[in-house]
This record gives structure tokens, sequence and C-alpha cells, in this order.
């Protein structure tokens, strides 16, 4: 079975599926540790590990396949991976989902901003025509072939032309073959509710950016406002952020980490990395002494 086929599996089940967002191997092994079944690459996250620079487009298709390909060989759950645009034309999209399908990504979202795209809730997005996003669904779904493959159709309309183009173009992307609707940064819980109403028994994708232009509404309201999956793309991120500062800071003031007790042992880290499986394959190899 494919990972994307896992993950299909995993959407018949009931209530709304929870992803965490990743941004590295550690924080995909810690989420996957902590019990989520399915996990998200954040390319806001990875843009800002990487290359400490925001999200507006300045990772490369290569960088981010990669960094993707780490990631889903770091863990043993399905993976939803951000794409961005595909980077180019159908052809490039052709190309960018085949290798996102042999780096073993479960799921892709595809969205429709004009290159350089930025993150969903900052300001000065653009999009594509319609035709173009259209287009885009098209070829994701010819390349996807047999590998099972959830594809997102994700749409930053509503930020620049209003809501009604977004779900316009949401529908259009559906009818196209995706398989779960994203209409990115709805203002208000109005709107969440108005995208719930406007695509009945459509799988639909929710985005809970702390921060963001989006308010948080728990799980529970937004199953019932009709949507199957919800990801929190950058809470990992920010809350290693602020520990970072914190511990950071205080080793500052200090000159030393003595009294600051809020960080995991060593023991513990090594847990995290599997330091225990290696132990045993290490022995299992090793040539006794004579």
């Amino acid at each position: 079975m494919t990972n994307g086929q896992r993950l299909r599996e995993i959407l018949k089940g009931p209530g709304i599926l929870v992803l965490p967002g990743v941004y590295d191997c550690v924080s995909a092994k810690i989420a996957e540790k902590t019990g989520f079944e399915v996990l998200f690459t954040s390319g806001f996250g990875i843009s800002a590990s990487l290359l400490g620079k925001p999200d507006f487009g300045f990772v490369t298709a290569t960088e981010m396949l990669e960094s993707i390909g780490r990631i889903v060989q770091s863990v043993d759950v399905p993976v939803v991976a951000d794409i961005d645009t595909g980077y180019g034309n159908p052809l490039n999209v052709i190309m960018t989902v085949e290798d996102a399908v042999r780096a073993g990504a479960a799921g892709i979202i595809l969205e429709d901003q004009e290159w350089p795209k930025k993150c969903g809730h900052f300001e000065g997005k653009r999009v594509i025509a319609l035709e173009e996003g259209v287009e885009k669904i098209f070829a994701a779904c010819e390349a996807a072939g047999e590998s099972g493959l959830v594809i997102i159709g994700r749409t930053d309309a509503n930020a620049v032309n209003g809501l009604p183009d977004a779900i316009k173009r949401g529908w259009a992307y559906y009818e196209a073959g995706a398989d779960i609707v994203f209409i990115e940064a709805p203002k208000s819980s109005g709107e969440l509710k108005e995208i719930g109403s406007a695509f009945p028994d459509v799988p639909l994708f929710a985005n809970m950016v702390e921060g963001g232009r989006t308010p948080i509404l728990s799980t529970e309201e937004l199953e019932e406002l009709g949507y199957q999956i919800v990801v929190y793309p950058l809470t990992g991120l920010f809350s290693a952020t602020y520990a970072l500062k914190a511990s950071l800071s205080h080793l500052r003031e200090k000159g030393t980490t003595e009294g600051y007790g809020d960080m995991v042992g060593f023991s513990e880290f090594e847990d995290v990395v599997d330091v225990p499986e290696y132990r045993n394959i290490e022995r299992k190899f090793s040539v006794p002494e004579k």
C-alpha cells in the first residue's frame, strides 16, 4: 500500500483529522511520537528553518522536495507536503508532483498564487487566472498516476478577489480532480461557515495559524461546519522559537544554563532520534574482539 493509499484509508475514518505542521526531521519525529497519525510539511516553516527567510518564495523546488523527502524518510506515518504553486506551468507541476510521489508524500497542497508566492496570511498576494489553476490541478492528477496521492486544491483568491471568487475556484478545482478543497485565509468565523455551506459533501481543509487572519476555532466547531482536515502549520515552529529565545536569553544573561529547567534531558532527546534502536543495530553488527 502506498502512502497516498494509507492516507485515503485514514480519511475514511470518523471525525476531523488534525495535522501538525513540521519543518524538519526532529519536529516530524516528535509529532509522530506524540501520536499524530498524519503530518504536514509547512512551507513557511521550511523556509524559516532552512534559509532563515520568510515565506516569500525563496525556497526552490529542489530545496523543498529535498526537505520533504528527508522528513518523509524520518517517520512511518503519512505526510502531506506543501508544494507551493508547483513551481511553474502544468509541465512543471507534473515534474514536481512526480518528484513528490517518488519522495513518498501521501498528499500535496497545490495553490493558485502567482510566483513568487507568499504565505497565505501575508499582504500582497496575487493569483493566476482560474483557467490556469484548473490546468494545474489536471496536471497534478495526471502526474499522481496510480499512487493514490491525495491532492488538496488551494486557492488564495479570497484575499485578492473576494470570497465568491474563492468559492468558484474551489468548485472548479474539485471538479478538475482535487480530492479536498482548501480556501485559504477566511477572515472570520462567518466566512468559515459560509465556505462550509458552499461545499456540502465536499471534503474541506482548514488552516489554523496562531496570530494569522483566520480565527482559531476548535476542532469540534470546524467539524460541525463541514471541515474534514485541520492543520496547525506553525504551532511547533512558534513554540520552538519561543523556547529557543527563552533558553538562550537565560544563557546570555546568566552565563550558564543552571537554573533553567524548561528543556528535555540528554537521554530524553536520545529517544527522539532513536538512539536505543541504533545502539541495537550497532551491537548486532559489531565484531567480537579476539
